[in-house]
């Protein structure tokens, strides 16, 4: 190989070597002058200035939740001292509270870590706001079930236990859950309806009283009106004496009563203790359809052409 050729091929590699490694000298350059320039002091004080105020933050939202939950199990336990305090509406109220309580603190804690970390909450807020909208549409009525749930528990418009009727949906039936979305009832079938709280516009509640008891008696007023009211009082008063803890008044003979189509009935009306005036009808009718008969009275078996009054 002459010299000539080897001068050449020596600038050749010389040449494409220095291509190759100057641009990669230019990016440690540029990499060692960017981190030259970092102010490593400002970055560390922002962290210690931003952890410091993160832990103050955890220590404020700590005890601002033993705060909240303290005042709320306080007026839990001062609202469970009443004498008419239903123990499953107060349990309800309790944690429906502390729910708001919890989640209201909730927001507020994530919404100041956020910012204090530097992140445009505003902004999030906004899209977020969007999109809350077309969910706040679908759920219209989850909400409408929930605001009327929380005034049904909070004016004590039903308990566990009592009998009442809707009387727009027309349903009716012991309830046997209140909750802050649906009501339970149980028919006298023992059908369970889970009805939602928004559907319900007009409660009968007929467990906050003592009920009136109507027995109506089929009679032929032609076989003597007078000793059939004296059998039918003596059958009264002698149920009455067995059964004086469940009626709140005397059992009392209205008379007779013209229930239409020839049809008549010797009426007693007395008030019961709430939830014990079905069976307590059922008991009279049948102790005063047998003392007639005892007595010798016939009791009429055809068909009612007209409804009982």
């Amino acid at each position: 190989m002459t010299p000539l050729r080897l001068l050449t091929e020596s600038s050749t590699t010389d040449s494409t070597g220095s291509k190759i490694t100057e641009p990669a000298a230019k990016q440690l350059n540029a990499l060692q002058r960017w981190w030259s320039n970092i102010d490593w002091e400002a970055i560390a004080g922002s962290a210690i200035q931003k952890g410091l105020m993160l832990l103050f933050l955890l220590l404020l939202f700590a005890i601002l939740f033993k705060v909240g939950d303290f005042l709320v199990d306080r007026s839990y336990r001062s609202y469970q001292k009443r004498d008419r305090a239903n123990e499953g509406r107060v349990r309800t109220i309790h944690t429906l509270m502390r729910n708001v309580v919890h989640y209201t603190l909730g927001f507020f804690f994530v919404y100041s870590v956020l910012s204090t970390l530097g992140v445009p909450v505003g902004s999030l807020l906004a899209g977020a706001g969007i999109a809350g909208l077309a969910i706040g549409l679908g759920a219209q009525g989850f909400m409408n079930d929930i605001i009327t749930g929380f005034f049904i528990i909070l004016e004590q418009q039903v308990d566990v236990g009592d009998y009442v009727v809707l009387q727009n949906l027309g349903i009716e039936g012991t309830v046997i859950a209140v909750g802050i979305r649906t009501l339970e009832l149980r028919s006298l079938n023992g059908t369970v309806h889970f009805i939602p709280n928004r559907n319900i516009t007009t409660i009968s509640n007929n467990s906050r009283a003592d009920m009136q008891v109507i027995v109506d008696v089929r009679i032929l007023p032609a076989e003597g009106l007078d000793k059939i009211r004296e059998v039918v009082e003596k059958s009264n008063s002698r149920l009455a004496a067995l059964e004086q803890q469940k009626i709140t008044t005397p059992p009392v003979v209205f008379g007779l009563v013209d229930i239409g189509g020839g049809n008549y009935v010797i009426r007693t009306t007395f008030y019961a203790v709430n939830g014990s005036q079905g069976a307590l009808k059922e008991e009279f009718l049948a102790a005063g359809i047998d003392a007639l008969t005892e007595a010798g009275f016939t009791i009429p078996t055809g068909p009612v052409t007209a409804p009982l009054k």
